[in-house]
């Protein structure tokens, strides 16, 4: 990404990497999110004892298509949210050059995807109660939600506008600290990795794209395991975040903050090299289709 992108196309060829990304990942999602989420079958045990478990119980019992349940919400907001997140990286960015070419230090790159992670909270946080409702909805013979739709008007019938936001919090502590360290592991990378006339190749930036999404969840992952509990938990389970770490910690230690992390890492390399491949080719279009926008 040159210093000198405009904010419009780093919206743009945002919401082009949000859909690559969705398609790539979601399946490791829906494990990560039904490992995180309490489910106690009828024998008393976990429903699931581990990724591998999760893995086969979700195609012998819901096929190829159980792997891709919730993702209808994700992929709708997924291009705007994306598109949001570099659109807020892009002017966190120029808020902090003095030129248009300035290369920024690591901590103004961090600043800069700490203010993405604020700027598309209110767009990622209902998203992420709908998908997430949707996702732990499986062994069960009749369902609650029909889709994304459905849910979104069942969860404003029973509790309005707050209970679409519920766990808006620990999102907001998730994205912050994860979208900071996201963009400025994928800028330092590319820089590193870029040729001398400042080219990265597709396996450059495939790798400092994956390495960025490494980094994000090495950062965010308990703030997720307790963003997944507060938003499927029935009304009246949790007063708060702090109340669900307490819980969490005192039941299952502080392993329980990284429960669901083997296919958030094994999803979070190809999913955002995906992300960082789409961004980069849709950005080589619009420089070649429109150079002055």
């Amino acid at each position: 990404m040159a210093e000198n992108t405009s904010p419009i196309k780093y919206f743009l060829c945002g919401g082009v990497g949000g859909i690559f990304t969705v398609v790539t990942g979601h399946p490791l999602d829906t494990i990560k999110v039904r490992l995180q989420a309490v489910s106690i079958g009828p024998n008393g045990l976990p429903t699931y004892s581990g990724t591998w478990d999760c893995t086969k119980k979700t195609f012998i019992n819901e096929g190829f298509r159980g792997f891709y349940k919730g993702m209808g919400a994700p992929l709708c907001g997924v291009a705007p949210i994306f598109a949001m997140s570099f659109l807020g990286f892009g002017i966190g960015k120029k808020l902090q050059q003095k030129t248009g070419n300035e290369k920024l230090s690591a901590i103004k790159l961090f600043n800069a995807g700490a203010f993405s992670g604020v700027w598309t909270t209110i767009i990622t946080a209902p998203g992420e109660r709908i998908k997430c409702l949707l996702q732990i909805q499986h062994g069960r013979e009749t369902t609650k939600y029909n889709g994304p739709i459905d849910c979104f008007k069942q969860l404003y019938k029973t509790g309005g506008i707050r209970s679409i936001y519920k766990g808006t919090a620990a999102t907001l502590l998730r994205d912050v600290h994860g979208s900071g360290v996201y963009f400025m592991t994928y800028e330092l990378l590319k820089d590193w990795l870029a040729t001398s006339d400042q080219k990265l190749s597709i396996l450059a930036s495939i790798f400092a794209g994956g390495s960025a999404g490494i980094a994000y969840w090495a950062v965010g992952m308990p703030a997720d395991v307790i963003k997944s509990r507060l938003q499927t938990a029935p009304e009246g389970t949790y007063k708060n975040i702090g109340d669900v770490f307490k819980q969490l910690v005192r039941e299952e230690g502080p392993r329980g903050l990284y429960k669901g992390v083997i296919p958030v890492m094994l999803r979070a390399f190809p999913a955002n090299a995906a992300c960082f491949v789409g961004f980069e080719l849709a950005l080589k279009v619009l420089n070649w289709a429109v150079p002055n926008l």
